[in-house]
C-alpha cells in the first residue's frame, strides 16, 4: 500500500514538471527578440530642479572704506588771566551751548583792587599832566619877553608830554584792568557740544591753562581712509553712508579729499560732513566706522544667489541644455543685490540656469525640470559680495 502511495507521489511530481516546462518553452517561442535599443534601460533623471533666465537690472556702484569719526573742528577753551580763583562752573560735557554763553566764573575781588588803583592812578596822572600843560602855556607866553631862556621853556615843554605820556600809560594801564575784569568770566566762543571739561571750582589756573574742550557747531565728519588706486573715483560732494560701531546708519556728503598720500601705508583721507551729533546720536568723535560712497549705478546681469555654486574657491552655474541634461559654467561675480547676485562674465544673457537643487549635480547630468522660470523679484538694496563669492571685476 506504501509503495503504491510512493509511485503515485511520484508520477505527480514528473507530471508538473512536464508541465511547467512546456509551458516556458510555449512563452519563451511567442516572445519576441529584444533589439539592441530595447535591451538598454532608459536613463533616469538625476533630480528635479527649478530654474530661471537671468535678469538685467540697474545696480549702484559703491566703494566700501573705513575710517574713524572725529570732531569737524574741536576749540580749547582756556583762561586768559592767570592768579584767579574759580568760583563757579556751569556747564559739563555733553552739554549744548551757544556763542557766548557763560561757561564759567572767576573770583573779581582782586581784579575790582586792581582796576580801583589803575583809576587813582590814572587821576593822579590826568592832574599832574594839567599842571605841567599850564606851566608850559605860561612859559611860552614869556617867551618873547626874554624873561625865561629858551633852555627853561624848553624844559617846561619836555614836562608837559612826560606828563602827558604817563596819563596816557595811566589809561592804558586802566583799560588793561578793565579787560582783566571782564575775563573773569569765561565765554563759549562758538555754539557747539562740550567734549571735555578740565575745569574744578577753588583752582587758581594761570593764563592758557584749558578749561575746556568744545566740538563747535556739534558736527561730526568721518575721515575715510582709500587707496591710492580708488582716490580718482571719489569727488567732492559724492554721497555717502557711513555705519558706525554702535549701530545705525549715517547720511552725509564728501568735503574735501586730502591733497596728499601718506607714503607709508599708500592711503588717503577723505572727509566727509556728518549731520550735528546729539545726546541721543549714537555716532561719536573717535569711534571707528564702515562706510560707502554710492558712485552711481550701472545695468548688471543677475541672478538668484541660490543658483551660485561654490566649489574649490570658484563660482559656478549649471545651464540647463538640450534634452534637460545641465553643463557646468564657471563665471565671476559681483554685486549683491538682495536676493540676487551679479554676474560679471562666463554666463550668457539667455542661458536657462538651474535654481532649486544646483548644489547637488554635476556636469552633464539628466535632470527633470519641474517649474520653467521664477518670479522676478527687484532688489531691494545693493552690498558688497560676500568673502565665499570672488568679487570680479570693477564696473
Amino acid at each position: 500500500m506504501q509503495k503504491f502511495k510512493l509511485k503515485t507521489l511520484v508520477a505527480v511530481i514528473l507530471v508538473g514538471i512536464a508541465v511547467a516546462a512546456g509551458a516556458f518553452f510555449y512563452v519563451s517561442a511567442r516572445k519576441p527578440a529584444a533589439t539592441p535599443a530595447n535591451a538598454q534601460a532608459a536613463p533616469k533623471p538625476a533630480l528635479t530642479v527649478t530654474v530661471a533666465i537671468p535678469q538685467s537690472v540697474r545696480l549702484p556702484i559703491t566703494l566700501a572704506a573705513n575710517g574713524n569719526i572725529a570732531a569737524w573742528q574741536e576749540a580749547v577753551i582756556g583762561a586768559e588771566s592767570s592768579g584767579l580763583r574759580l568760583t563757579d562752573v556751569r556747564v559739563n560735557v555733553g552739554d549744548v551751548v551757544k556763542a557766548g554763553q557763560v561757561l564759567a566764573t572767576f573770583a573779581t575781588d582782586s581784579v575790582q583792587a586792581d582796576v580801583a588803583q589803575a583809576r587813582a592812578s590814572l587821576l593822579e596822572a590826568q592832574a599832574n599832566a594839567f599842571d605841567a600843560a599850564g606851566n608850559a602855556e605860561r612859559a611860552r607866553s614869556l617867551q618873547s619877553s626874554g624873561a625865561l631862556s629858551t633852555q627853561q621853556i624848553n624844559q617846561y615843554q619836555t614836562t608837559e608830554k612826560t606828563a602827558k605820556a604817563r596819563a596816557e600809560a595811566a589809561q592804558a594801564v586802566l583799560g588793561a584792568q578793565q579787560l582783566r575784569g571782564r575775563q573773569t568770566q569765561v565765554l563759549a566762543p562758538d555754539s557747539g557740544v562740550i567734549s571735555a571739561r578740565t575745569a574744578t571750582v577753588g583752582s587758581v589756573v594761570g593764563s592758557g591753562a584749558e578749561l575746556f574742550r568744545m566740538i563747535r557747531q556739534g558736527r561730526l565728519e568721518w575721515r575715510a581712509e582709500v587707496t591710492s588706486a580708488e582716490l580718482g573715483r571719489i569727488a567732492i560732494g559724492t554721497p555717502v553712508s557711513v555705519a558706525p560701531a554702535s549701530g545705525g546708519e549715517l547720511r552725509g556728503r564728501v568735503r574735501m579729499v586730502a591733497p596728499s598720500v601718506d607714503p607709508q601705508t599708500r592711503a588717503a583721507l577723505v572727509y566727509v560732513d556728518l549731520p550735528a551729533s546729539s545726546k541721543t546720536s549714537t555716532a561719536k568723535a573717535g569711534m571707528f566706522a564702515r562706510g560707502e560712497f554710492e558712485l552711481g549705478a550701472t545695468d548688471a546681469l543677475t541672478v538668484p544667489q541660490r543658483a551660485l555654486v561654490v566649489r574649490d574657491g570658484f563660482n559656478y552655474l549649471f545651464r540647463l541644455g538640450e534634452g534637460n541634461r545641465v553643463s557646468q559654467l564657471k563665471v565671476q561675480t559681483g554685486r549683491l543685490a538682495g536676493e540676487r547676485v551679479e554676474v560679471v562674465s562666463g554666463l550668457p544673457a539667455d542661458a536657462r540656469i538651474v535654481v532649486n537643487g544646483a548644489g547637488f549635480l554635476n556636469d552633464g547630468d539628466l535632470v527633470r525640470v519641474g517649474q520653467e522660470s521664477e518670479p522676478n523679484t527687484a532688489p531691494a538694496h545693493s552690498a558688497s559680495a560676500p568673502a565665499a563669492i570672488k568679487a570680479g571685476a570693477k564696473p
